[in-house]
């Protein structure tokens, strides 16, 4: 594992969000079976109801997901500067945790508020790592 030792924190990063991810998935399950939603289920697009705040971070997260580990696993294998795809990582990974919480808690409104300045910081972070990448790749 010596190979991606400098790359610790970026692997650190992804693997914590794919569990923060995995975690809503019962919790917005529990919380649509309360309202006698069948699994799988969408509920009503009401910022102010929990399941559809908690559906919601799960479906986002999943979202990202795929695209948090495809620029940071690219940069790693370029082998782009650990310091700033270590960097990059742990900003995309604290706006994604910061959303989740504004999200979860429902504070300010459903547009252009703080969940909107965290998912734009948590994007142009993946955005860079992905640049970071392709320059190494060039």
């Amino acid at each position: 594992m010596e190979t991606f030792g400098a790359y610790g924190p970026v692997l650190a990063s992804v693997a914590l969000f794919a569990v923060v991810v995995m975690l809503f998935s019962p919790l917005s399950a529990l919380q649509k079976g309360k309202q006698g939603l069948a699994p799988g289920a969408e509920p009503a697009a009401d910022y102010s109801d929990l399941a559809y705040r908690l559906h919601r971070v799960f479906e986002n997260g999943t979202d990202t997901l795929s695209i948090f580990l495809a620029t940071a696993g690219i940069a790693v294998l370029a082998g782009a500067s650990p310091f700033w795809i270590n960097l990059l990582a742990a900003l995309t990974l604290a706006s994604r945790l910061f959303m989740i919480f504004v999200h979860v808690a429902a504070i300010g409104s459903p547009h252009n508020g703080l969940r909107s300045i965290a998912y734009v910081v948590g994007w142009v972070c993946m955005l860079a790592m992905a640049i970071l990448g392709l320059v190494a790749l060039l």
